[in-house]
């Protein structure tokens, strides 16, 4: 395949994620938030408040809302963030709209509308954010914020700008229940976007200190089949020199990996830590939209 007709397939294929991500979270909008009186955060939630107050068509709210943000991130990023971005915040207001003209009966509940709509907001967010681009609205501004620091989450960021709009609610309704249901939704969401972006904790990153180093490092590239990098240490009472073993494995392999060192040596001291972003052969690629 010609690398243009990939190109065209792969933006085709992300404007189809895009979709599919702004279905998934006007469905958690209309059919979990909107009959418990919830808020989602950002623009949809001010568009929300709107709604409330005046009747006024959430959807249609949300473009409005995001004209300015839209000139600014074009400012800053160009066409080609806005084209896809562009498409997430219309396809999302266009869905949250037609559906509002669907009313299944599923829950009024708040405490369960807050979590199955939480998982849903945040998947289809998820979603869209996988492709580099984002629904509008206060994604733009979080974005505008990793820049500068990358090290923050994506949704760590997005539900800290929330917090404000939320606040706003709480004053305005004086609903403070639905309020402190609001943050369980929107810290679900945040979980969710983060476990979709990110992954769970999947893998292992293990430091093994022991007089059979050479021993345990063979037998974990033999039967695990795992690169193990030597680095070279000192004790710091003993002062003699030490090799220490560095390997990262998929989770499921820690077992393994135990039984290895405890089979060779029993005294080996082990340090095993969680990973969040592991790039490279037989893990994840790397990808600077995340």
């Amino acid at each position: 395949m010609k690398p243009d007709s990939k190109k065209t397939l792969k933006t085709a294929l992300d404007f189809l994620k895009i979709l599919l991500g702004s279905v998934i979270f006007a469905i958690g909008i209309q059919f979990f938030f909107h009959p418990a009186t919830l808020l989602s955060g950002g623009v949809t939630g001010i568009a929300m408040i709107v709604n409330y107050l005046t009747g006024a068509p959430v959807g249609i709210m949300i473009v409005v809302i995001n004209i300015p943000l839209f000139i600014i991130a074009f400012r800053n990023y160009g066409w080609s963030f806005m084209a896809g971005s562009l498409w997430g915040m219309l396809t999302s207001s266009v869905a949250i709209d037609l559906l509002s003209f669907v009313t299944p009966d599923i829950t009024a509940e708040p405490f369960l509308a807050a979590v199955y709509g939480g998982i849903l907001t945040g998947l289809g967010l998820g979603i869209v954010y996988t492709t580099g681009s984002t629904t509008g609205g206060t994604d733009v501004i979080a974005k505008l914020i990793r820049e500068k620091f990358p090290y923050v989450n994506f949704g760590t960021m997005i539900l800290a700008l929330d917090g404000a709009v939320i606040a706003a609610y709480a004053a305005i309704f004086r609903k403070y229940e639905n309020a402190m249901y609001t943050v369980i939704a929107v810290y679900i969401a945040a979980r969710v976007i983060d476990l979709v972006l990110y992954g769970s904790s999947q893998s292992k990153l293990c430091h093994i200190i022991s007089e059979h180093s050479d021993d345990i490092k063979m037998a974990i590239v033999q039967k695990l089949h795992r690169g193990v990098t030597v680095l070279q240490g000192k004790g710091a009472y003993s002062g003699q020199d030490k090799q220490i073993l560095l390997c990262v494995v998929k989770r499921q392999q820690i077992v393994e990996i135990k039984k290895i060192v405890k089979n060779i040596d029993q005294r080996a001291f082990v340090i095993v830590t969680d990973t969040r972003d592991v790039f490279g052969e037989g893990f994840g690629d790397i990808s600077i939209d995340k």
